[in-house]
C-alpha cells in the first residue's frame, strides 16, 4: 500500500512541477501564456501588494494558513520516514543465557531459513525476508509449489520444521510469519 501511495505521490507532485515549472519558463522566455495562466505576461509579479495584504486583517487567516502548513509538514515527514526506513531487518539478538546476547546476521538467517524451506517436499523455490525489530523479528516466506502438493501439507511442513528449526536456533520466543504460496505454472506441452 505504501508503494503505491509513493509512487501515486512522486506522480502527482511531478507532474505539477513540470507543469507549472514549464508554463514559468515558456512565460518568461516571452511565450504567450496560458488562458488559465493567473499572471498577464513577462514583467507581471507573483503576487501583487493587493493579493499580500488582502487577508491580513482577518483573524482566522494567519491560524489557518499556519496549520495548513504543519500538516503538509507532518505529512512530508511521514512519508520520508516511510521512504527512508529499512524494510529489511539487518541483525537478530540472540538470547545466549548468560546475560549477555549475539548478533546474528538478518541475510544470514533468511538464507537458512529459505534453503530450508525450499527442501521441503513439492517446493520449488522459496525466499525469506526478515522484517520488524531485532528483538522481535517477523518473517516473510513466499513458496512456489509444485502443482501436486497440497497448501495445507506444505503449510504444515513450512510451521512445523523450517519456522520452528529458525526459531529454535535463533533462541527467540516467537517468530511471527506471513506465508505467501504460488503454484508453479508450466507450459502446456504436446504429447504425440
Amino acid at each position: 500500500m505504501l508503494r503505491i501511495v509513493n509512487r501515486v505521490l512522486i506522480g502527482v507532485v511531478g507532474l505539477a512541477l513540470v507543469v507549472l515549472g514549464g508554463s514559468v519558463l515558456a512565460v518568461g522566455l516571452g511565450a504567450p501564456p496560458p488562458s488559465w495562466w493567473i499572471h498577464d505576461g513577462r514583467h507581471d509579479v507573483l503576487l501583487s501588494h493587493a493579493e499580500r495584504t488582502r487577508w491580513q486583517g482577518h483573524g482566522w487567516w494567519w491560524p489557518t494558513v499556519l496549520a495548513v502548513l504543519a500538516v503538509l509538514v507532518l505529512l512530508a515527514l511521514w512519508w520520508l520516514t516511510a521512504v527512508l526506513r529499512r524494510r529489511r531487518l539487518t541483525e537478530v539478538l540472540v538470547d545466549t543465557g548468560d546475560g549477555e546476547g549475539a548478533l546474528l546476521r538478518g541475510r544470514a538467517l533468511e538464507t537458512v531459513l529459505a534453503g530450508d524451506a525450499a527442501e521441503l517436499d513439492g517446493v520449488a523455490h522459496a525466499r525469506a525476508r526478515l522484517t520488524g525489530r531485532r528483538t522481535a523479528p517477523e518473517a516473510r516466506v513466499q513458496l512456489l509449489l509444485e502443482p501436486h502438493v497440497d497448501p495445507a501439507t506444505a503449510l504444515h511442513h513450512l510451521t512445523t520444521r523450517s519456522l520452528t528449526h529458525a526459531r529454535t536456533s535463533a533462541g527467540l520466543a516467537a517468530l511471527p510469519s506471513e506465508v505467501r504460496m504460488k503454484a508453479v505454472k508450466h507450459r502446456a506441452e504436446r504429447v504425440s
